[in-house]
């Protein structure tokens, strides 16, 4: 009998591919959905896993006792569910108290009515790592052992949401390792951390964040290339795999994880479009082969305790403008 999972966040894009990975790598998976009437669709998904994937109800995440039920009779727990909404009205309300509570929510389960966990494995984010105020920060290697060092009052009373989406990262992060060290808990706890996420979808669907900032680079929508933001980037499909090795592999515990391939940078995305998609003539120029100087994204413990072979920016980049166009979505 396979062991099952659980994936919280199934229905998002993230969510969605790290499903797909551990249904081929042969276990059965539970997931989590806000509401039950979504599930038909998403089961369309996984064509050939019907039989393997079952769902179930969490409506709000940050509520006592959310994932009690949830976490019955699962090996793992791999919680990709956070908000990621850069249109917000309340700061607090709206990304970090869900974000700190949907994850010590997760562990507090775990610890209750989850015996047969043995690992938890939690989708942070490199907005955990990263330290806004520093900039671009020209020869820096930003590694596991860096910290976003936002304080609550600044993330609470932020006019940037991108400043106080990085701080719900961080603090739910940091949520995680102090839940931790206060339970010495029965089971361990790895944490993954990807910067910008690219990479095909799933399905035609609606785009996620990243999937919306590719196709508005490459369908008209802007007349120039933007500066930088995230100047690091994972391919969905590596970020899946490395979930699984996350649990699978025993010198994982405890430990957090980088997963990065490189820099990022518009001006080179918009290169390598032009050059692979001649075809696409809405795609701004720029200044061709001038790239910002920016700080590197270190994921080189991901390649060393896990195995993960990375994908290039241009094979990840030809692969999701290829799905857009395919999907309708440029």
């Amino acid at each position: 009998m396979p062991e099952t999972v659980l994936i919280t966040g199934i229905s998002g894009y993230v969510g969605a591919h790290i499903a797909h990975t551990f249904l081929s790598a042969g276990y059965n998976v539970r997931g989590t959905l806000r509401s039950m009437t979504t599930a038909p669709a998403i089961l369309s998904r996984y064509r050939g896993f019907e039989n393997n994937l079952t769902f179930v109800s969490v409506p709000d995440i940050a509520a006592p006792h959310a994932f009690d039920d949830a976490v019955k009779d699962v090996v793992g727990v791999i919680h990709t569910a956070s908000p990621f909404v850069l249109d917000v009205t309340n700061n607090e309300k709206d990304l970090l108290l869900p974000a700190i509570r949907g994850t010590t929510n997760v562990l507090d389960a775990v610890g209750r009515t989850g015996p047969a966990v043995r690992r938890v494995v939690v989708t942070s984010s490199f907005a955990a790592v990263l330290d806004l105020a520093k900039g671009n920060r020209p020869g820096y290697r930003y590694t596991e052992m860096d910290w976003n060092p936002v304080s609550y009052a600044d993330a609470k009373g932020a006019e940037s949401a991108s400043v106080a989406y990085c701080a719900s990262k961080a603090f739910a992060e940091r949520a995680v390792w102090e839940w931790v060290r206060d339970h010495e808990p029965r089971f361990s706890v790895v944490s993954v951390n990807p910067p910008w996420v690219f990479g095909p979808g799933v399905d035609g669907g609606r785009l996620n964040e990243s999937l919306e900032a590719i196709q508005k680079l490459v369908d008209g929508s802007r007349s120039e290339v933007p500066g930088v933001d995230f100047a690091g980037f994972a391919d969905v499909r590596d970020l899946a795999t490395a979930h699984l090795r996350a649990f699978e592999v025993e010198e994982a515990a405890g430990k957090r994880f980088l997963v990065a391939n490189g820099k990022f940078d518009y001006q080179a995305a918009v290169d390598i479009v032009r050059r692979r998609f001649p075809e696409l003539k809405g795609v701004p120029v720029g200044r061709p082969g001038v790239v910002t100087e920016t700080y590197e994204v270190d994921g080189g413990r991901a390649r060393e305790v896990l195995g993960l072979e990375y994908r290039s920016l241009e094979s990840t980049l030809v692969d999701t403008v290829r799905w857009l166009v395919e999907n309708g979505h440029v």
